[in-house]
Formats: structure tokens, sequence, C-alpha cells
């Protein structure tokens, strides 16, 4: 779970504002939200990437009582974007198990992470259909039920076009060729693109393995950038899940 960036976009660029890992939604922050979902699950770890206001987020696994659960890996190059800090996790996607991927800073339905958990599959990345245009979605493109483009701006006919909520899962193979392609990216100082496209030349290349594709359209989650996605996430989407 990568949860080391600023958040700028949603503060201003006012870095006396929390973590966005730490927005409250009933009394929960979404950390400990995110743990309770990745616990019943039956998931047995969580590798935490950090950064920005680092020691607050370990009081909240304090306070939660999640320290023996949760292993953080602190990124103090936090401000070089999110290829670096997924690249701090890289004995993690090297350690021969099943990886669950999620970004930290989405309010969601259970649902989302049971599915990858549930699935038979090596790979099983999730998409929604239903999505505001613009430059922000990372889309998902199927031709023939293959991918075919993984990226924000998709300009490619496709038969099926959808918003990836941030959360995959990876084989073990799968994770490994993609730690392998995030530590060239910043070996060769390709830091300023988002860990997206490491994930994309994965996909698209025609050695890897099959990535199933499930359309969860419908199943409740917004991911917070922005003051208005705040907004929307109190006043739309948690009361669908605590409805």
């Amino acid at each position: 779970m990568l949860a080391a960036g600023v958040g700028a976009r949603l503060s201003n660029n006012d870095e006396t504002h929390v973590p966005k890992c730490l927005l409250q939604f009933d009394g929960q922050s979404l950390l400990a939200r995110h743990i309770e979902i990745l616990q019943t699950s039956g998931i047995e770890k969580l590798t935490l990437v950090v950064g920005y206001r680092a020691d607050d987020i370990r009081d909240e696994l304090i306070a939660i009582d999640a320290l023996d659960y949760v292993e953080t890996v602190v990124n103090p190059d936090y401000r070089d974007g999110s290829i670096v800090s997924l690249s701090c996790a890289a004995d993690t996607m090297r350690s021969g198990a099943d990886i669950l991927f999620m970004d930290a800073d989405v309010l969601c339905d259970p649902a989302l992470v049971q599915k990858l958990v549930a699935t038979h599959e090596n790979s099983h990345i999730l998409y929604d259909t239903e999505f505001e245009p613009g430059d922000e979605p990372v889309m998902l493109c199927l031709k023939d039920d293959q991918i075919i483009e993984f990226q924000k701006n998709v300009d490619i006919e496709c038969d099926i076009l959808g918003e990836w909520p941030g959360f995959v899962k990876w084989s073990p193979e799968a994770a490994e060729k993609i730690a392998g392609i995030i530590e060239r990216f910043v070996s060769e100082g390709s830091v300023e693109q988002p860990y997206e496209q490491a994930f994309r030349e994965y996909m698209l290349n025609p050695t890897s393995s099959r990535i199933k594709s499930e359309n969860i359209t419908g199943l409740p989650w917004i991911e917070i950038d922005f003051p208005e996605d705040l907004t929307r996430a109190h006043n739309i989407i948690l009361p669908l899940l605590k409805a």
C-alpha cells in the first residue's frame, strides 16, 4: 500500500495537513478502515510505504494496535514521486507471494478487496465503466477480453473502457517482473513517471502472463485527490457504504 505522498492537490500545498490515509470517516481513519478490511479478508501482512509525516502514520498504527500487522517502509525521497515509493517495496514484491496492491487514498466498498482475495486467477485487475471523463482517471482498455491500454487519456478504439480504482492482485511472477521494471525506471532517472507506467509496461508485454479483468461497476468507491473528492466521499460514498 502506498501512503507516502504529500497530497498537495487536496491541501493546496498546505503541508500542515494530515496524510490522506489519516483522513477521518465516521471517526475512523482511512488507514484503519483499510487494515480492518484486509484483516477480515484474510490478508496476512500489510507493507505500507510512508514518507510525508511518517511519524503521524506510525502514531495511528500504535493507536489502532496494528504495529505487528503492518511493516512500514520509509521513503525519504517521497517528493520524488510514486515510482520511487513503490521501489521501496521491491523486497515485498519479490517475496514469492501473491501481492495485493492498493493506494491508501481510496474510500471503498470492502468487496473490491474481497474480489481480489477470492480470485483463482494469478493476476487480477478491477475496472469501473461509470466514470467522469477527464485527465485524472487511469483507464483500462479491453479488446477481445485482452488489455490493450492502461493509462490516463486513452485515445484508442476498444470494446470496454473503465476506470481503474487503484486495486490489483499480482502473481509472484508478475510482481517480481514489475519490481524490475520499477527499479530500471529509477536507475534511468525516469522518476517523474507515475508507477502506473510500470504496470502498463508489464500488462502490454506480449510475453506477460494473462491478467484477468473484472467489472466492479456499481460498487461505491472514490479516490481522494481534490477537495471536491473529499466532499463527495463524505456526502455520497460514505452513506452508500453504510446503507
